[in-house]
């Protein structure tokens, strides 16, 4: 419950709770036993890096607004089509970034939920070492392959 409560608090809050929770490095989760798998101290840790995550794609986002409401004249075509090309690249980046942002925030509130860390497909652990790849993870390895496998073979 407290977590839940914890996850409504403004920025500046959840990073001044961040400096006063102790949160663990790469290398002390990785030596964790299976035991304290997803321990509070875990939670905490991927909590905090999912958040660190959503307001660098939220600082990006507002960078290409502000980026594409800037007009330039360019009277040569060639380099009319090139700031056209940057910006068509910007916007297709900030997508795929929206589509992140969205998978970031579905994780956070996994953490709140308890659910986080836990295949979908299967209820097994997806792992730590996977989580510090891919904190977004909602499949264990194993279970990414299979339906990786299936869309292949099926289209799916």
């Amino acid at each position: 419950m407290a977590t839940k409560a914890a996850s409504k608090k403004t920025g500046k809050q959840a990073n001044a709770d961040a400096a006063v929770i102790d949160l663990p490095t790469e290398q002390e989760l990785l030596a964790m036993s299976d035991a304290d798998y997803m321990n509070e101290r875990q939670l905490n840790f991927f909590r905090e890096r999912l958040r660190q995550l959503e307001q660098e794609i939220l600082n990006n986002a507002g960078a290409t607004t502000e980026h594409l409401r800037e007009t330039q004249f360019v009277p040569d075509p060639a380099d009319r089509a090139t700031i056209e090309e940057e910006h068509a690249l910007e916007l297709r980046t900030r997508d795929r970034e929206r589509k992140l942002l969205k998978k970031v925030q579905q994780s956070i509130a996994r953490i709140d939920s308890g659910e986080y860390g836990w295949c979908e497909e299967t209820g097994e652990p997806i792992g730590v070492p996977r989580l510090l790849a891919r904190p977004t993870a909602t499949l264990s390895l194993e279970a990414q392959e299979r339906r990786e496998m299936r869309q292949k073979m099926f289209g799916d």
